[in-house]
């Protein structure tokens, strides 16, 4: 079964308020899972003039603490920003408070200028994160790091867009949050060469947004779609970086157009199982009736609609 997601990246446009931001996001996750939603998920930027989400793992207890059944994953958490043990002091107390619900996703990150904040090293990131990667388990076991985490293992995802990242996830033996055909080859290549060749899983972003009628949607969205793609652009100029940004252009569908185009974007995954998927549960900013709408639409048509996905493409 695929399970389906909710995307935070908690953006705070001009105008609004942090605090009434984070409040109704809560409430919104809150309603989702008592509608059925299957996974929320968390991502990390800094330095956002939005105030892009900074602390995922934070995040990622609140809504642990909120809700009793929704899986917890974090999409990604920057590895090489943070040391070894303070990642998994933060994801074990997560796993805790959620009851053995944590989806730890790690990635490399790409923004120069996050790494230079903290006094990381940018050209090292991929080795770092497959450190990481090898050492939370060793952490947790040994007791270095207390207490441990509920889940044994603690499931693992790496994000990645390229070949290296997908090899790199494939050793670790993690599940590859992407969803590219391109990158099955080498995530393939990368499990077979960590022993790892039967326990391969994908999942990623659908970027679909749902509405009872799309043209007006389209309409009402289409500034803060515009703001927020150019937010990627203007912190690529700013970090020096040659970071991919590019997401896959944001589709406004019908509920059971959305549940068509999702199916079109994993049949290319055919024999790797799709275990979860997810899709923005805002833009920022955008008017509370769309959001809202869009929510309910993403439980109650394309959450069963997509119910089969992974035996589908598996």
């Amino acid at each position: 079964m695929t399970r389906v997601g909710l995307y935070l990246d908690l953006r705070v446009p001009a105008g609004r308020d942090a605090a009434d931001v984070y409040r109704r996001t809560l409430d919104r996750v809150v309603a989702a899972e008592e509608r059925g939603l299957g996974a929320v998920w968390v991502t990390e930027h800094h330095g956002f003039a939005d105030g892009y989400l900074p602390a995922p793992l934070t995040m990622a207890a609140a809504l642990a603490a909120r809700t009793r059944r929704v899986r917890i994953g974090t999409g990604v958490v920057i590895a090489p920003l943070v040391p070894a043990e303070t990642l998994a002091e933060q994801a074990a107390v997560v796993d805790l408070v959620s009851g053995g619900r944590l989806e730890l996703g790690l990635g490399a990150g790409w923004r120069a200028e996050e790494f230079e904040r903290v006094g990381a090293d940018h050209r090292t990131r991929y080795d770092v994160l497959e450190a990481r990667l090898a050492r939370l388990p060793q952490l947790w076991a040994d007791g270095t790091v207390t207490p441990a985490p509920v889940q044994d293992p603690v499931p693992t995802w790496v994000g990645a867009r390229g070949p290296r990242g997908a090899r790199l996830a494939g050793r670790a033996g993690a599940g590859l949050l992407w969803l590219d055909p391109d990158l099955i080859a080498p995530y393939r290549e990368g499990l077979a060469a960590g022993g790892h060749a039967d326990t391969g899983r994908l999942g990623g972003l659908v970027n679909v947004f749902l509405a009872d009628d799309p043209d007006e949607a389209k309409a009402r969205l289409r500034e803060a779609a515009g703001r927020n793609r150019a937010s990627y652009r203007g912190n690529d100029e700013a970090a020096k970086s040659s970071g991919d940004t590019t997401f896959p252009r944001l589709k406004v569908r019908t509920g059971p157009d959305a549940v068509a185009a999702v199916r079109e974007q994993l049949a290319p995954l055919a024999g790797m199982p799709v275990t979860d998927v997810f899709c923005f549960a805002d833009l920022g900013g955008l008017p509370d009736d769309l959001v809202d709408r869009h929510l309910e639409l993403v439980t109650d048509v394309l959450t069963p609609g997509l119910a089969d996905a992974a035996a589908v493409v598996a």
